[in-house]
Order: C-alpha cells, then structure tokens, then sequence
C-alpha cells in the first residue's frame, strides 16, 4: 500500500529559528564571569612571575616589575647558562610533574578540547604557569600568552568538572578562561573573542559565544583595574590618507609576511622533528631548547625574553637597523629551533616582534607612510599567516596599538598573507601538532546542509509497508518484488524497514528485512507466519517538520539507520520511511554545489532590428516563441 504523498515544500515549523538556545545560557553565561576574573588575576600573577625570575636572575634583585633579559650587559655564561638550566628545571617538570605543561598551550588546549572532553587536570593549572614563567624569566623567547591561555582554560574546565555540565559546556568555560586570559594580557578583548571563534570553539553559536564574550568583558575591565587601558604599543601618528599604490604595497608586504610565516612554522617541526631523533630522554630536550636560545642571546641578548620593549620601538619607528636584522634572524632562529623541544612558552609575542621587525626592514625600502606604519603591517601580515587567523591579526594590530585608523590596509596585509599560508601550508603552527598525534582538524566552518532541508523536503513519497497479520512468507515475496522493481528503474535507495499498518491503516510497529530473513531461516524452530510475531511495537520514529540534522542525531543517538516518519499531530499515521542514505543526499547536494561546474548564462546574441524594436535572444537554450527569454523593451528607437 501506498500512501498519498504530501506537498512538495512544507511551510518552516515555528519552532525553528536562526539559533538554537536555551535556558541554560544563562547559567554557563554567570559561570563565565567568575572564571573571567579568575584568568584575569592568573594572568596579572604570571605576568608578576616572570618579572621576578627575570630580576632575580639576570638583575639579582627581587623584583616584579617585567623586564627584558637584554636591557643591560650579563656575562657570557649567564646568558648562556640562565636559559639551559630553565629548561632542564622545566624538563624535570613535565617529567616528574606533568607531560601536558610541554609546549606553547594553544595545541594543547585544542586537544583538550577535540580530544579530551574539555577536562584538563589540576595539576596542569598550576604548573604550566609556573614553567612558563621559568622558561621566560631565564630568557626564553616566548609570550606569556601560551601558557595563560592554558592557565586560563584549565580553571575553566576545573570549575565545570566540579558541577554536572555537558562536554559542550566544559568546553565553552575552558574557552573563557583561555580567551579572558589573552585579553587581559593583551587589553584586546575583540581579539581574544575572534580568536576563540576562529581557533578554539570550531563554531560561532550563542550558547559559547555570550558566555566567552562575559569572561573577556570581565578580565579585560580587571585588566584595566590593575594595568591600566592604554595600550600596550600605543600609536602616536594619525595615518594620512592612503593612494592605491599604498595599499598595494600592503598586499607586497602581506606575501612577504606570509613567505616569513611559512619559513618560520616550517623551522618549529623541522626543530621538533630533529629533537624525536635524538637518543635522549624528551626530558633533556628544553635544556638543548636552551643552550639555542643562549647561544642566539650572544648574538642578540634584546631577543631573549617577552621583548615587549623591543616590540614597542620597533612600532614607534625608533630601532635601529642593527636591531631590526639582529631581531628578524635572531629572534626566528632561537624561537622556532628552541619551540621544537617542547618547553613552555607561547607564541603570539615572537611573532609580534618578528613581524614588527620585518616591517621595519620593509621600511627601508618601501615609501614612507607614518613611523611604524609598516612595522605594524607585517606584524598583522604575520599573525594572519603564522595562525592563520587573519580576522584576529587585523583586529590584534588595532587593539595593541590603538591605530583604528589602519583597518583598511591591515585587511589587505593579513588576508594576502592568509590566502599564502594556506596556498603553501597544510596546517599552522598551532594546528600541526594535533595533526600529529593523530587529530584531523579542519578550520571551515560553514552552515550544515543538513540544517538547511527538511524531512517533508527529502522523504521518499511512496513505501512499501504490510498490513496486520500479513503472512510471512508474503512479506518475503513483497520485498522481493520491490527490490526488482527498484533496481530496473535503477534506484539508489532500497528499503529495509517496513511500517506494519493496522485495520485502520495506523502504525502498529515496525519489521525490518533483516528480521524476515532470520526468521525464515531460524534453525530448530517452526518460523513464524506473520509479521505481527516479528514486529517492534514501540519504534522509534522521526517528523517531517524535522531537519536533516534533527532526523541524523535521532538516529545517531537511537543507533538505527531507518526510521518511519509520523505527522506529529498524529503519531499513528504513517508518512514515508527515511534511511541514512536518504538523510545524506542534502550531504550529496551540497558536494555537487561546491565541484560541479555549469555555465547558466550566455552572451545575448542580437535578434533583429526592426521598427524601432531591439529583439535579443539567450544563447542558454533555444528559444521558444513567447517563453519570456524575447526582451522587447518599449524604450524609443534604439
């Protein structure tokens, strides 16, 4: 029997709406407070940290105040030998202590999140700030950043694993605290939300993005409690206006940037493979991590360090040209070499300062703009091409400096060296390492195509389904008949779930094909004679208000590949029956819409003049008189 199909399209269940919320926003939303404040404090602590071993180490004084390891002549050997003994300190840490403090925290916390369920350890939050703070206080070349972002993410997900959450709100608290950690290190509160979106949430809904932009709103107006609102690299030029020719040289310096970023990520698992060949313990990688870094701080002692001094003159226009080289090679070299052998650090600050410098060398050659212009140009180029984040190393650029003015040519900059880095590489720096323990990660978010269709837009508009008390070995000739019939008008779907229909033609249950069969061939007992002895009478079953992805979750979560679909004003009244392969051709069209080529539109070919009338034809297809492709405008002569 076959039911009558329904209406080709529909009308959109009320229920459906742009996002998909619930009360419980609110709760994760008032969570995401306490943990912004909880990030802000840990940041302003960290930062203290590091500005005590600092003192302590290369000042011999005890100190908070940040300062970098190069503002003044050291001895050869403490230069050499600060950063060494960090990393064997930091080595016997992540041995004895945790392995999870290994790294620069954004892979780490990517991991947590694709991986782990959003749970990360305890201990994790206290140490990682700890050994950062030694592997940045002893010279390494790394932001504090990394490791707050961790610290941050870790009381997060330390605060939801202490109440009864989802994975998915585990997740969204850790992204709080990794992104109200960034913004009160940086006062970038707009960077640290679209970094979130952009590298750790994997999707833009209201359910993660109102509580992540609560915790940045409340570590960022602590920041401002305890460090101030100015920005960390102010701006003191107005930008004059730009011709065409400028803005193009920010696309030259956006290839630049982008060409320098592949070097430089290419250099960090060049180093991290050469470290996996070595026949030590990974124990003693940071202090070989470290006799680098000591070794390049002879060369140029203002690369150890944060560098935010260094950083801030060379985006005032202000270093020298010995600088400006001794930071770019330097600052590269010990950065990615040393970034290999799994210490603890972050990024984001050496790659300000290596984009910054290469903007300065740029400064040599390209025509002069403001002080600092493009300094500030490379440093967006870089972050765009480095994290492949372009979005946030725009908005960064304006945030750490204040120049508002300059978002024009900073969308040029960092898009072009976007669109290199991922023309050349596969993944970025903070991407790779996930890759390589065995996580494919892709960073495209689109809209599902699955949410876009609805049930009542796929189902098929006829079924075969049996009546109450119909035979066994019927049913079993029924199929059959279905299948041949199927595969001569070449179907790609064959049915293997069948409604079983009472008197009144309502759903009494379900049988499937795989239960005729097994039951036909039962050994040591008389099969049975209808399918009523076979059927489920409690089936689990889908709407045709529902989408695509509503209908596949449903399945997912019952674990079955076919359903009956019902009127949800009548549960009893049978519609169609949906199998996976069905759910998936919205899946089907959306590939075709990306690979499938076609040419629509033609040049229109002249018809005829005649009596002051243009007559014009489509070349799509041919024409057929009064078919609506003869424009014959009432305009005069023409």
């Amino acid at each position: 029997m076959k039911p009558q199909a329904l209406a080709a399209r529909p009308p959109v269940p009320s229920g459906l709406g742009d996002y998909a919320v619930n009360p419980r926003i609110l709760l994760i939303a008032a969570l995401a407070l306490a943990v912004g404040a909880v990030a802000a404090v840990v940041s302003d602590a960290l930062l203290k940290l590091i500005g005590l071993i600092t003192n302590i180490v290369f000042y011999q004084r005890v100190a908070t105040a940040l300062v970098a390891p190069g503002a003044s002549d050291h001895p050869w050997w403490l230069i050499v030998a600060a950063p060494v003994a960090g990393g064997l300190i930091v080595g016997l840490m992540a041995r004895y202590g945790s392995e999870a403090i290994r790294g620069h925290g954004m892979p780490e916390a990517i991991e947590a999140i694709l991986r782990g369920g959003s749970k990360i350890k305890p201990r994790v939050a206290l140490l990682k700030p700890i050994s950062a703070a030694i592997t940045i206080g002893t010279g390494g070349p790394f932001g504090a950043e990394g490791p707050i972002i961790m610290t941050g993410g870790a009381f997060g997900s330390l605060m939801a694993q202490m109440l009864s959450l989802t994975a998915d709100e585990r997740k969204t608290l850790l992204v709080a605290g990794a992104a109200a950690g960034m913004a009160a290190t940086f006062n970038a509160p707009l960077a640290s939300i679209l970094l979130a979106v952009e590298l750790l949430l994997f999707e833009f809904r209201p359910r993660s993005f109102v509580p992540v932009s609560a915790a940045v709103v409340v570590a960022t107006a602590l920041r401002w409690r305890l460090l101030g609102t100015a920005a960390i690299f102010p701006a003191v030029h107005a930008l004059p206006p730009l011709a065409f020719q400028d803005l193009a040289l920010c696309a030259a310096a956006g290839i630049v940037g982008g060409f320098v970023a592949w070097l430089a990520t290419s250099l960090v698992y060049l180093s991290e493979d050469a470290f996996r060949k070595l026949p030590i313990h990974w124990m003693w990688w940071p202090a070989i991590g470290g006799l680098i870094i000591g070794v390049g701080g002879l060369f140029e002692p203002r690369a150890l360090g944060v560098g935010y001094d260094v950083i801030g003159a060379l985006l005032s226009g202000h270093a020298t040209l010995g600088l400006i080289v001794g930071i770019l090679v330097v600052k590269t070299l010990i950065w990615s070499l040393s970034l290999g052998s799994g210490t603890s650090g972050g990024v984001l600050a050496p790659v300000f300062m290596i984009g910054a410098a290469l903007g300065s060398l740029l400064a040599y050659v390209f025509p002069p703009v403001a002080p600092g212009f493009w300094a500030l140009m490379s440093l967006a180029a870089v972050v765009g091409g480095v994290m492949r984040s372009p979005l946030t190393g725009v908005v960064f650029a304006m945030e750490l400096t204040h120049q508002w003015d300059a978002v024009m040519p900073l969308v040029v900059a960092s898009t072009v060296a976007f669109l290199l880095s991922v023309l050349v590489l596969k993944r970025s720096v903070l991407t790779e390492k996930v890759a390589r323990k065995g996580t494919h990660l892709t960073r495209e978010y689109s809209v599902d195509p699955l949410e876009v269709f609805l049930v009542a837009e796929i189902m098929p508009r006829s079924f075969l389904c049996f009546r109450s008390g119909a035979s066994l070995q019927g049913a079993l000739e029924e199929v059959a008949r279905s299948w041949s019939g199927a595969r001569k008008r070449k179907l790609a779907h064959i049915q293997r779930l069948y409604p079983v229909l009472d008197e009144q033609t309502r759903l009494a249950g379900l049988v499937t094909h795989q239960q005729l069969l097994a039951a036909t061939f039962r050994p040591g007992s008389a099969p049975p004679t209808t399918v009523d002895a076979l059927m489920e009478r409690n089936p689990i079953v889908g709407h045709p208000d529902m989408t695509l992805r509503e209908l596949a979750n449903l399945m997912a979560r019952r674990q079955v590949s076919s359903v009956p679909i019902v009127d949800r004003g009548d549960p009893r009244r049978v519609l169609s029956v949906m199998a996976m392969d069905q759910v998936l051709e919205a899946r089907l069209r959306d590939v075709d819409e990306e690979h499938k080529t076609e040419r629509i539109l033609r040049l229109p070919q002249v018809r005829a003049i005649s009596g002051g009338r243009l007559m014009v034809r489509s070349r799509a297809r041919p024409v057929a008189p009064g078919d609506g492709n003869d424009i014959d405008p009432d305009a005069g002569p023409g």
